[in-house]
């Protein structure tokens, strides 16, 4: 095939699969039946080797002022959550100090509480209490001046992207059109999750390859087994649940802990040692439905951990704001997701900034609960196992190893939503790809 022409990719990876992408206008044939395959949407297909399939994508459409309008007073509502105050009292964190840096804070009135060796990462994080009565920010400025050039700030808090439920809802698949997947869909795929706990009991995932490890301070419990079941089912909860690769191995991180007032945070160690622990499972893509505030010892981990071949692909938060970019989303090595209803309307409450990649559906996803059972729900939690489902499939065939490989191709497969190009809302758009498993 002449690349130049740039009329369409085809990728053949180590699943045993290729994936199709349309770049231009010219479709060869269609690999499913048009009444088995949705219109204009492009496939991954992990599970042929000798097929290539393709179908022309939409052309650009652009949602109107009275459409945004209408969605306003869409069901979910927006998050809570502040950034700027989410920090757990008493402590921060250093990056990589000094030897003998202990001495040198002991006599102000600091303590070292853990010494947490992220070993993949090649990083060394200290967890240390501050003297009483002294304020977050306060002792960051005075330890700046006791340990000058060392990376420090405090142990930021993050939550899931969840935003709560929606009156009705299709089970994942549905939402996307991929209904007519292989139970077998994404065989040889390995996924990571970072969120809460898992219920590994639940209908949806039992008997699914699923690893569950919590990272949590001592003396606290493990983070409930509410969102992080929710995600898992979708990226790999089975065929009747509408998990979107339910053949695929996933490695679930709960980052997610309850603290002395009985509620549940996620900090910046937990999120840390969630990413180093995946960075030895060889994952082909690592999903992350939780936001917080930008940190200076997280934002270093996470760029050791693009160094560590992790493709990471993060929510852009519920916040409903376009003045604070949420964290580890706005991260330039991290892909960033919002919500859709459909395939035109973006969710209301979903954050909007530059940092916006891709649009997939968040809105009335039917989703598994801890404990049984299920119900629809609403965020950009929810669009995120979408583009990490083509986020694992792309890097197993060896073609995306970085968030930048991604947006590239990626973005050849999207309809153009908002304003012309890459904006901030959408982003490049709504992504028109789907697995053709089988």
């Amino acid at each position: 095939m002449d690349s130049d022409t740039k009329t369409i990719l085809s990728i053949v990876g180590g699943l045993g699969g290729i994936l199709v992408l349309i770049l231009g206008g010219l479709g060869l044939y269609n690999y499913l039946s048009q009444t088995e395959k949705p219109q204009n949407v492009a496939t991954v297909n992990v599970d042929a080797p000798d097929a290539t399939a393709a179908q022309n994508l939409p052309s650009a459409t652009t949602m109107t002022a009275s459409q945004l309008e209408a969605f306003k007073a869409f069901e979910g509502m927006r998050s809570t959550f502040s950034p700027e105050h989410a920090y757990e009292p008493g402590e921060v964190i250093l990056a990589a100090p000094p030897a003998g840096f202990e001495d040198k804070i002991r006599p102000a009135g600091f303590h070292v509480l853990e010494h947490v060796n992220l070993g993949r990462l090649g990083l060394k994080v200290v967890r240390v209490a501050t003297p009483t009565g002294m304020s977050v920010p306060d002792a960051l400025k005075k330890l700046a001046i006791l340990l000058p050039g060392v990376t420090m700030d405090a142990n930021n808090q993050f939550e899931d992207s969840s935003s709560g439920a929606a009156t009705a809802g299709s089970n994942p698949r549905a939402m996307a059109g991929w209904d007519n997947l292989s139970p077998n869909c994404g065989s040889g795929l390995v996924l990571g999750q970072i969120d809460s706990g898992v219920d590994m009991t639940h209908p949806a995932l039992k008997g699914q390859h699923i690893q569950y490890q919590a990272f949590t301070k001592s003396g606290r419990e493990p983070g409930p087994p509410d969102h992080g079941t929710a995600v898992a089912a979708m990226l790999v909860g089975s065929v009747d649940w509408g998990g979107l690769l339910p053949g695929a191995q996933l490695y679930a991180a709960n980052m997610f802990e309850i603290n002395e007032k009985g509620q549940k945070v996620g900090s910046a160690i937990g999120l840390m040692k969630a990413v180093d622990w995946l960075a030895t499972q060889k994952v082909h893509a690592v999903n992350l439905s939780i936001a917080g505030g930008d940190n200076k010892v997280v934002r270093k981990a996470f760029d050791l951990a693009k160094n560590a071949n992790l493709l990471l692909i993060a929510a852009v938060g519920n916040w409903g704001r376009s003045d604070k970019p949420a964290y580890p989303a706005a991260y330039d090595y991290v892909v960033a997701v919002t919500a859709t209803k459909g395939a035109e309307l973006i969710y209301s409450h979903a954050n909007q900034g530059k940092y916006v990649d891709f649009a997939a559906p968040g809105v009335g996803i039917y989703t598994a609960l801890a404990g049984g059972g299920g119900k629809p729900q609403t965020g950009t939690s929810f669009a995120t196992p979408y583009i990490t489902a083509m986020a694992a499939i792309l890097n197993k065939a060896g073609k995306t190893p970085t968030a930048t490989d991604l947006r590239r191709l990626l973005s050849t497969a999207t309809t153009d939503l908002g304003k012309p190009g890459k904006d901030e809302v959408f982003g490049y758009g709504y992504v028109k790809a789907r697995p053709a498993c089988k």
